[in-house]
This record gives C-alpha cells, structure tokens and sequence, in this order.
C-alpha cells in the first residue's frame, strides 16, 4: 500500500513517518513523444498533422491509442518492480488535455491512458511523478517540449501560463485522493531567459493547485534547463527541488570515460562535483534533491557501452550521497539510451529502418550525431562566429552558436523537410498491420539492456 509522501527535511517521508528513496526511470516518448525515442522526424505537433493527413480520422485514432496502449503495459509495470524500481516519471503533452481551439477546456479523454498507467503502477508499489513536458507555447526552445520552432513563447504570453495554470487545477484535482501519486512536476526543463518570470509562474501555480489538493508534493525544475536556481527564494513549502544532469562523457560521440571531453578531465570526482553545484541551493537550505533526468547514451559496442554505464555508476552514486531521489530517461527507445529498445527485426523497425538511415545522414534532429553534415554546418558556425561575434543565442553556453546552428539546420529545416516522407511509410497500412506495428512497442518484443538492469537493480536494492 502506498502512502502519500510529504517533505521532510531533505527526505521524502511516508504516512507513518518511514522514509522514502524514490529510484526510477522517466516514460519518455509515451504521453509526451520525441523523435529520437520512436523515429519521426521533429516536433510531435508536426509529426501528429503529417500522419492525420495520410491516415484519415479512424486510421489516425487507431495508430496513436495503440501505440500509447503497447507502449507501457502490465508487464512493464512488473520489470520495474522486479528491478527494484519505486517511481515512474510520466511525461505529458498539454495537447491530450486540451485544443489549442478550444483554450480552458479540459479533455476527459486525456485522462484514459494517464490513469490506466497510474494504475499499474499502483499494483506494483511503484510511485508515479507527473510531468508536465510540453506546456502551451513552449517553455523552452526544443522539440522536447514539442515546440516546432526555436522560440519559448510561454515566457512571452501570459495566455499559456493561465492555461497551463487551468490545466495543473483540472489534473491536482483528479489525483488529489491518489496517494500513488508521488507529486506533480510542474514544468520540464523551463528556459526563462530574464530569470524573473519562472518563480511567480511556479508560486501562482502552486497556489492552485494548493486550493484543490493541499497534500501532494510538487516538484520543481530549475531555471536553464533543470540546471540554475537563481532567483528561486524564498523556498518553498512540500517543495522537491530538481536537476537534469546530462553530463559530457555521457554524450553520443564522447571519448573515453574516465578521460579528456571537452577540454576537461572527467572522472567520478569530476561528475560529483558538477552535481553538487547544480544542488547547491538546495544543499545550502537543507532541501530535498531530485534528479529528474540523467542518462548515458549508447553506441552498440561494448568497450564504449561499458564506459557509459561507469558514468551511471557514478553519477547515481553522486545521487546516492547527497541522498537524492532520481530517475534514468528514458525507459523505454529505439536503441540510443534506454533501459528497453526495440528489437530491429521488429515490425516498427524494419518499416521504417530506410528512413532512419536517411535520417542520420542528414544528421536531422539534435539526438543524432552531427558528423555526417558538418561540412555543411561547420561553415555557417564559423561565418557567425567571425562576422557577428556578440550573438549570443539563448540558452546561453555550454551551448552557443553552434548548438544554436544545429539546432535551427537540423532540428528544424532538415527535420521538417522528413515530416511528409515518414508519415508517407504508413500511408497504405491496414488496420490490423498498424496494430502489428504497434505490437512492436510491447516489452515481450523487446531487447532488455541487461548490463543497464544490473546497475538500476543494485542500485534500487543498495
């Protein structure tokens, strides 16, 4: 039976006062999709008009609730409980809950396959957070928060920040009985670049939500991206406070691990270190540390596999001594990160492997690396760099000029460009051959990272 959780101090407390650790992984490309995770090309606003363009009403309708039905099920519920695994992050779209035609108008149906996973999740003694990932507008400038541009206009129109206020009444007060429930999240990796707007949005939300449930925790990510918290005092009250940490070694493309990445020399001292900055505030105050994301990225070969999962290992920890929570992203993939991946033989796989080869070679979308079109995209960097030297694009560095080049070549125009040829790949699929596709996202189908098990496993279990 789970309790509802509550702060306490820098730990999360059950009903009876017993502490509670939450270890877990995050649903990505479930609720909330991205490219990288299941193979379209972009933004999923984008990637959903493109598909109901060529599949018509019932066919769309059809494509969309039996991915999102295979995609987590009974038995992934149990893998993660068999792991040890006490908590499941779950992404979500604003656009299930709500048209942007028809603003403030809650969709009950937005609520069916939310409640169906909470559920199984319940069943198994796993906690579920939810996560707010892509809000009205777009808080920040990527295509995980499906926005299709480059802008964050949920810092520039009061308009989404009153919707996404609406919307977190509606889903607190369905839950707010639901002690499986851990807490909300209540904005994925914001990115207000004045660094004002961000704590009254989260203070005017809370208060909302506070109205309808007084009891569930909330969990808020830092400002840039889950990283900064300048600007966020005074604390606030049942308040679980997060970081992202996506470390360089980590990265597709990253040398050696302990060794040299970016001019640096990172080993678990390095990694440690880098996370208590990020947690400074909360270490300072003496608040609770969540990690809502972090995760190594996988190559297929063993020797540069087995020195990601080391960068786990170490980051978790990290997360371990400071008595964080955490949450690997994603669970579940097409083979790049996750704890799960598609099997290639499988029906999804082998539909869409010509598209996936293109898509690399164009580099298109941000996951993939750069390398295959950098002779084209090396060129516009330099050029930026020499002829306007102040650009400073948001967010500002480690990122810059080149993951801003990248980001508007291959995220947007090269990504954009796909759109019609991927949703082209389903243009003459059946009904019964969309659910053999489907099938494909079901965890019997699909290859277990064991080595990645073993490490979630001893760590849930330490």
């Amino acid at each position: 039976m789970l309790d509802f959780l509550r702060v306490d101090g820098i730990s999360l407390c059950g009903g009876k006062g017993q502490p509670v650790r939450l270890r877990g992984v995050g649903l990505g490309g479930w609720m909330n999709m991205e490219n990288f995770i299941t193979g379209y090309p972009g933004a999923e606003e984008a990637h959903r008009q493109a598909m109901a363009a060529v599949l018509g009403p019932e066919r769309y309708a059809f494509f969309f609730d039996k991915f999102l039905e295979f995609f987590f099920s009974a038995s992934d519920a149990a893998y993660l409980a068999s792991l040890g695994v006490n908590a499941l992050r779950l992404p979500i779209n604003y656009h299930h809950f709500e048209d942007d035609d028809r603003p403030f108008v809650v969709k009950e149906s937005g609520f069916g396959h939310l409640d169906r996973v909470i559920d199984l999740c319940t069943r198994e003694g796993i906690y579920c957070i939810i996560d707010l990932h892509s809000a009205p507008g777009g808080q920040n400038e990527d295509w995980h928060c499906d926005n299709p541009t480059h802008k964050p206009l949920f810092w520039r129109h009061r308009h989404f920040q009153e919707r996404t206020v609406h919307l977190w009444k509606a889903i607190a007060r369905r839950y707010r009985d639901n002690p499986a429930v851990a807490g909300y999240n209540l904005l994925n990796e914001p990115n207000d670049a004045s660094k004002c707007l961000l704590r009254p949005f989260y203070q005017e939300t809370i208060d909302a939500i506070r109205a309808v449930d007084p009891e569930h925790v909330i969990f808020l990510d830092g400002n840039l991206y889950a990283t900064d918290f300048t600007n966020f005092d005074p604390p606030f009250e049942n308040v679980v406070y997060a970081i992202h940490d996506y470390t360089p070694p980590g990265e597709t493309g990253a040398p050696a691990y302990p060794g040299l990445c970016r001019g640096k020399q990172f080993d678990h001292q390095r990694l440690a270190k880098d996370i208590r900055r990020k947690c400074q505030y909360m270490l300072e105050r003496g608040l609770p540390i969540w990690v809502g994301e972090f995760g190594p990225q996988y190559a297929g070969d063993a020797t540069i596999d087995a020195m990601r999962r080391q960068v786990a290992i170490d980051q978790i920890a990290a997360f371990e001594e400071l008595q964080a929570h955490w949450c690997i992203w994603p669970y579940k993939d097409l083979g790049l990160q996750a704890l799960v991946y598609l099997s290639a033989d499988s029906p999804w796989m082998v539909r869409i492997k010509s598209f996936l080869e293109k898509k690399a070679r164009l580099a298109a979308d941000c996951a993939l690396p750069a390398g295959p079109v950098n002779p084209l995209v090396q060129p516009l960097i330099e050029t930026l760099q020499r002829e306007v030297p102040n650009y400073r694009p948001s967010p500002p560095p480690p990122w810059g000029v080149a993951f801003q080049v990248n980001r508007l070549v291959r995220g947007i125009l090269f990504s954009e460009a796909l759109q019609d040829e991927f949703a082209g790949l389903f243009r003459d699929a059946s009904l019964p051959e969309i659910g053999e596709l489907m099938r494909s996202f079901l965890l019997e189908r699909c290859v277990k990272r064991r080595p990645l098990a073993d490490v979630l496993q001893a760590a849930c279990r330490s």
